[in-house]
Protein backbone atom coordinates (compact mmCIF):
# COMPACT_ATOMS: atom_id res chain seq x y z
CA UNK A 1 0.00 0.00 0.00
CA UNK A 2 2.97 2.26 0.93
CA UNK A 3 4.33 1.58 -2.13
CA UNK A 4 1.45 2.79 -3.96
CA UNK A 5 1.12 6.29 -2.63
CA UNK A 6 4.71 6.52 -3.26
CA UNK A 7 4.07 5.58 -6.64
CA UNK A 8 0.68 7.87 -7.18
CA UNK A 9 2.62 11.11 -5.28
CA UNK A 10 5.78 10.34 -7.37
CA UNK A 11 3.55 10.37 -10.69
CA UNK A 12 1.93 13.76 -9.73
CA UNK A 13 5.42 15.37 -9.07
CA UNK A 14 6.55 14.31 -12.64
CA UNK A 15 3.05 15.28 -14.40
CA UNK A 16 3.23 18.77 -12.46
CA UNK A 17 6.84 19.16 -13.61
CA UNK A 18 7.11 21.78 -16.03
CA UNK A 19 8.26 20.58 -19.78
CA UNK A 20 11.30 22.18 -21.26
CA UNK A 21 8.50 24.68 -23.83
CA UNK A 22 6.41 25.29 -20.68
CA UNK A 23 9.85 26.47 -19.55
CA UNK A 24 11.26 28.40 -22.36
CA UNK A 25 7.49 30.34 -22.49
CA UNK A 26 7.99 31.33 -19.38
CA UNK A 27 11.21 32.59 -19.82
CA UNK A 28 10.18 34.61 -22.84
CA UNK A 29 7.30 36.20 -21.14
CA UNK A 30 10.04 37.20 -18.53
CA UNK A 31 12.67 38.26 -20.44
CA UNK A 32 10.68 40.02 -22.87
CA UNK A 33 8.65 42.22 -19.66
CA UNK A 34 11.98 42.80 -17.49
CA UNK A 35 15.19 42.31 -19.86
CA UNK A 36 17.69 39.32 -19.07
CA UNK A 37 19.37 41.42 -16.51
CA UNK A 38 15.91 41.76 -14.89
CA UNK A 39 15.31 38.34 -14.37
CA UNK A 40 16.82 35.88 -12.16
CA UNK A 41 16.85 31.65 -12.25
CA UNK A 42 14.41 32.38 -8.48
CA UNK A 43 11.70 34.59 -10.68
CA UNK A 44 11.69 31.53 -13.07
CA UNK A 45 11.57 29.00 -10.67
CA UNK A 46 9.18 30.93 -8.82
CA UNK A 47 6.68 31.24 -11.60
CA UNK A 48 6.48 28.08 -12.34
CA UNK A 49 6.08 27.01 -8.83
CA UNK A 50 9.65 25.12 -8.74
CA UNK A 51 12.61 25.36 -6.64
CA UNK A 52 15.94 27.23 -8.68
CA UNK A 53 18.36 24.67 -8.34
CA UNK A 54 15.51 21.88 -10.26
CA UNK A 55 16.19 24.83 -13.63
CA UNK A 56 19.47 23.33 -13.88
CA UNK A 57 18.45 19.80 -14.75
CA UNK A 58 16.87 21.76 -17.94
CA UNK A 59 19.47 24.77 -18.45
CA UNK A 60 23.01 24.34 -17.04
CA UNK A 61 22.71 29.00 -16.43
CA UNK A 62 20.41 31.64 -17.18
CA UNK A 63 22.75 32.57 -20.19
CA UNK A 64 21.88 29.25 -21.65
CA UNK A 65 18.28 29.60 -21.20
CA UNK A 66 18.00 33.36 -23.06
CA UNK A 67 19.80 31.62 -25.40
CA UNK A 68 17.75 29.24 -25.93
CA UNK A 69 14.73 31.72 -26.34
CA UNK A 70 16.56 33.63 -28.81
CA UNK A 71 17.35 30.21 -30.81
CA UNK A 72 13.97 28.83 -30.49
CA UNK A 73 12.03 32.48 -31.66
CA UNK A 74 14.63 33.50 -34.44
CA UNK A 75 15.42 30.26 -36.18
CA UNK A 76 11.92 30.00 -37.85
CA UNK A 77 11.89 33.46 -38.30
CA UNK A 78 15.38 33.34 -40.26
CA UNK A 79 14.12 30.35 -42.18
CA UNK A 80 11.00 32.05 -43.16
CA UNK A 81 13.54 34.73 -44.79
CA UNK A 82 15.60 32.62 -46.55
CA UNK A 83 12.61 30.49 -47.70
CA UNK A 84 11.44 33.79 -49.15
CA UNK A 85 14.23 34.14 -51.69
CA UNK A 86 12.64 33.18 -55.68
CA UNK A 87 13.97 34.34 -58.55
CA UNK A 88 12.09 36.70 -61.02
CA UNK A 89 9.54 39.20 -59.87
CA UNK A 90 7.74 38.83 -56.25
CA UNK A 91 4.39 36.93 -56.86
CA UNK A 92 1.67 37.92 -54.31
CA UNK A 93 1.41 33.66 -53.26
CA UNK A 94 4.94 33.54 -52.35
CA UNK A 95 4.32 37.27 -49.88
CA UNK A 96 1.42 35.51 -48.51
CA UNK A 97 2.99 32.14 -47.48
CA UNK A 98 5.89 34.35 -45.93
CA UNK A 99 3.83 37.02 -43.78
CA UNK A 100 1.41 33.66 -42.61
CA UNK A 101 4.09 31.95 -41.73
CA UNK A 102 5.92 35.36 -39.64
CA UNK A 103 2.45 35.91 -38.09
CA UNK A 104 2.20 32.53 -37.26
CA UNK A 105 5.14 32.27 -35.70
CA UNK A 106 4.50 35.59 -33.59
CA UNK A 107 1.06 34.64 -32.54
CA UNK A 108 2.67 31.42 -31.02
CA UNK A 109 5.25 33.18 -29.73
CA UNK A 110 3.14 36.74 -28.60
CA UNK A 111 6.61 37.84 -26.61
CA UNK A 112 8.99 37.47 -28.92
CA UNK A 113 8.85 40.59 -31.10
CA UNK A 114 9.46 42.84 -27.50
CA UNK A 115 12.15 40.53 -26.34
CA UNK A 116 14.35 41.62 -29.66
CA UNK A 117 13.12 45.04 -29.04
CA UNK A 118 15.19 44.78 -25.78
CA UNK A 119 17.84 42.18 -26.84
CA UNK A 120 18.77 45.48 -29.84
CA UNK A 121 18.69 48.14 -26.83
CA UNK A 122 20.88 45.97 -24.38
CA UNK A 123 24.57 47.10 -24.39
CA UNK A 124 25.79 44.28 -22.38
CA UNK A 125 28.93 42.62 -24.32
CA UNK A 126 27.12 38.97 -23.36
CA UNK A 127 23.81 40.19 -25.42
CA UNK A 128 25.42 42.13 -28.12
CA UNK A 129 27.25 38.54 -28.88
CA UNK A 130 23.95 37.09 -28.99
CA UNK A 131 21.98 39.56 -31.11
CA UNK A 132 24.99 39.51 -33.74
CA UNK A 133 24.93 35.90 -33.62
CA UNK A 134 21.11 35.40 -34.61
CA UNK A 135 20.08 38.85 -35.95
CA UNK A 136 22.77 39.60 -37.73
CA UNK A 137 22.27 36.71 -40.29
CA UNK A 138 18.65 37.46 -40.18
CA UNK A 139 19.08 41.47 -41.28
CA UNK A 140 21.54 39.95 -44.09
CA UNK A 141 19.00 37.71 -45.50
CA UNK A 142 16.67 40.25 -45.19
CA UNK A 143 18.53 42.59 -47.16
CA UNK A 144 19.59 39.83 -49.86
CA UNK A 145 15.78 39.19 -50.38
CA UNK A 146 14.84 43.29 -50.47
CA UNK A 147 17.50 43.79 -52.89
CA UNK A 148 16.77 41.21 -55.14
CA UNK A 149 13.40 42.49 -55.58
CA UNK A 150 14.44 46.23 -55.30
CA UNK A 151 16.02 47.08 -58.35
CA UNK A 152 13.16 46.14 -60.33
CA UNK A 153 10.72 48.12 -58.77
CA UNK A 154 12.91 51.45 -58.41
CA UNK A 155 14.85 51.33 -55.21
CA UNK A 156 18.39 52.59 -55.30
CA UNK A 157 20.89 50.25 -53.66
CA UNK A 158 22.01 52.35 -50.92
CA UNK A 159 18.00 52.70 -50.09
CA UNK A 160 18.19 49.03 -49.82
CA UNK A 161 19.21 48.27 -46.08
CA UNK A 162 16.78 51.07 -45.22
CA UNK A 163 14.27 49.46 -46.87
CA UNK A 164 15.22 45.65 -45.15
CA UNK A 165 14.85 47.63 -41.70
CA UNK A 166 12.06 49.32 -42.42
CA UNK A 167 10.09 46.01 -43.48
CA UNK A 168 11.10 44.19 -40.59
CA UNK A 169 10.05 47.32 -38.13
CA UNK A 170 6.52 46.59 -39.77
CA UNK A 171 6.46 42.91 -39.06
CA UNK A 172 7.93 43.18 -35.36
CA UNK A 173 6.07 46.43 -34.30
CA UNK A 174 2.58 45.00 -34.39
CA UNK A 175 3.17 42.54 -32.03
CA UNK A 176 5.85 44.58 -29.86
CA UNK A 177 3.20 47.01 -29.35
CA UNK A 178 -0.10 44.48 -29.30
CA UNK A 179 -0.53 45.34 -25.67
CA UNK A 180 -0.87 49.40 -26.33
CA UNK A 181 -2.68 48.62 -29.36
CA UNK A 182 -5.78 46.97 -27.08
CA UNK A 183 -5.36 50.05 -24.86
CA UNK A 184 -5.57 52.77 -27.37
CA UNK A 185 -8.53 51.06 -29.60
CA UNK A 186 -11.80 52.39 -28.64
CA UNK A 187 -13.86 49.53 -29.34
CA UNK A 188 -11.90 47.25 -26.95
CA UNK A 189 -11.42 45.06 -29.83
CA UNK A 190 -8.35 42.40 -28.90
CA UNK A 191 -5.36 42.77 -31.74
CA UNK A 192 -4.46 39.14 -30.89
CA UNK A 193 -7.56 37.88 -32.07
CA UNK A 194 -7.77 35.85 -35.38
CA UNK A 195 -10.42 38.90 -36.93
CA UNK A 196 -7.42 41.05 -35.99
CA UNK A 197 -4.73 39.09 -36.92
CA UNK A 198 -6.30 38.50 -40.84
CA UNK A 199 -6.47 42.30 -41.46
CA UNK A 200 -2.70 42.47 -39.95
CA UNK A 201 -1.93 39.63 -42.69
CA UNK A 202 -3.44 41.59 -45.56
CA UNK A 203 -1.96 45.27 -44.84
CA UNK A 204 1.62 43.14 -44.86
CA UNK A 205 0.81 41.38 -47.95
CA UNK A 206 -0.42 44.63 -49.28
CA UNK A 207 2.57 46.73 -47.85
CA UNK A 208 4.98 44.26 -49.19
CA UNK A 209 3.74 44.19 -52.56
CA UNK A 210 3.58 47.59 -53.20
CA UNK A 211 6.71 48.41 -51.96
CA UNK A 212 8.33 45.57 -53.91
CA UNK A 213 6.05 44.06 -56.63
CA UNK A 214 5.40 44.75 -59.87
CA UNK A 215 5.22 48.41 -60.19
CA UNK A 216 2.74 49.94 -62.73
CA UNK A 217 3.76 51.58 -65.87
CA UNK A 218 4.58 56.17 -65.27
CA UNK A 219 2.20 58.10 -66.70
CA UNK A 220 3.65 60.22 -69.68
CA UNK A 221 5.54 63.04 -68.54
CA UNK A 222 5.99 61.85 -65.00
CA UNK A 223 9.20 61.23 -64.10
CA UNK A 224 9.40 58.17 -61.10
CA UNK A 225 12.06 59.26 -57.88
Amino acid sequence: MMTARRSKRAAARTSATPTREVILDTAERLFAERGVDGVALRDLARAMNLTAPSLYNHFPSKQALYEAVLERGLRPILTAVVGSRHPGALRPDQIGATVQALVTHFTTHPYMARLVQRALLDESVSVRRLVARWLTPLYGEGVAVVGEAAHETGWNAEEVPQLALGLFGMVFAYFTNAAALANLDARGDDPMAPPALAVQRRVLEKAIYRLLGPQPATGAGTEQH
